[in-house]
């Protein structure tokens, strides 16, 4: 591993301005991901800001109705949250999906978001990866490819994000607020990552330098009947081939609201967006479960090896969807 600095920090201005001078430093947090990509060399900072100080560690009811989630927030600690257990429950099942119980007491919420992919060429810097080294190719494509994305990739990258989490906030429409040496800014979590393109190397929105300092959840009363559905190949610790975060909210037989994302079929959380407006207003249905899912699958764009996820995350919307209109109906 190559040396670094390390320096911790007690304030937000002083940890934005360590990074404003060195634009080689990264924040840590927890360190579950970005130590790893350190130890095998795709990431080689020249000096580690630990945030963990800071004092960001809190989860907080705002007046209108939602949460305030500190970007230092274990992830231990948001999915124990009562407010996120009632509030929320699909992202409480997300978190405790996404990971060892050691590594949710090490991993934040904002190091959540910010976590890079899995696939390993990606990991494997004897490996050619546009993502790593821009313009050097994107050998999964002709490879090894069954866990990649199927939705939203291009012939630069088919990469898929890894987030558990990330997928239930984005359903819930969560806002990310950051701090810069110009002052503080947000961006919605469906503009904060950015689509693949011909620039798979530029990952979020976010302006350089940028401290992620917490994410807001507004209110969503149809998030209360939520749920997290995650398939993996194993049923012990792994990441997802196929993940849904759902909410439903039913009255008279008709879909009053629904909240749908994807997860591990795209380079982010996929906010299935043609499934939410082909469904609202119709009937509660298994038929119009499917009909939305389709809508929503016709744009994938699967490789040999990955098509089985158009079936899978097709079986996991009517699955799903029939399992929240049945508890609705209670």
């Amino acid at each position: 591993m190559r040396e670094f600095g390390y320096q911790r920090v007690l304030d937000v201005s002083g940890a934005v301005a360590l990074l404003d001078a060195d634009p080689d430093a990264r924040f840590l947090g927890g360190g579950t991901n970005l130590v790893d990509l350190m130890k095998t060399g795709v990431e080689r900072p020249a000096r580690l800001v630990d945030v963990r100080e800071l004092p960001l560690d809190r989860i907080e009811s705002t007046r209108d109705g939602g949460l305030r989630i500190g970007a230092t927030v274990t992830n231990s600690d948001l999915a124990a949250h009562p407010e996120v257990r009632r509030r929320y429950p699909a992202l409480t099942q997300a978190v405790l999906a996404g990971a060892s119980g050691q590594l949710r007491n090490m991993a934040t919420v904002g190091g959540n978001l910010l976590q890079r992919t899995r696939c390993g060429y990606f990991t494997d810097v004897t490996k050619s990866c546009n993502k790593r080294v821009p313009g050097s190719g994107c050998p999964a494509i002709e490879g090894e490819h069954h866990n990649h994305a199927i939705l939203g990739a291009s012939e630069h990258c088919v990469a898929t994000h890894p987030s558990d989490m990330a997928v239930a906030l984005t359903a819930f429409d969560a806002v990310v607020s950051y701090e810069t040496a110009d002052g503080p800014g947000e961006l919605p979590l469906r503009e904060f990552y950015l689509p693949v393109g011909d620039t798979p190397h530029l990952e979020t929105a976010l302006p350089p330098g940028a401290l992620i300092t917490c994410v807001m959840l507004p209110p969503a009363p149809t998030a209360a009947n939520s749920r997290y559905r995650k398939v993996r190949e194993r049923a012990s610790y792994a990441f997802a081939i196929g993940s849904i975060a759902a909410a439903l909210d039913v009255e008279d037989g008709l879909v009053r609201d629904v909240r749908l994302a994807f997860g591990a079929v795209a380079s982010r959380p996929w906010r299935a967006t043609a499934a939410e407006r082909t469904l609202t207003g119709g009937p509660a249905t298994a038929d119009a479960f499917a009909a939305a899912a389709d809508a929503e699958l016709a744009a994938a764009r699967p490789l040999p090896h990955n098509a089985y996820k158009v079936t899978l995350m097709r079986n996991l919307v009517v699955a799903v969807l029939t399992e929240l209109a049945e508890e609705a109906s209670r």
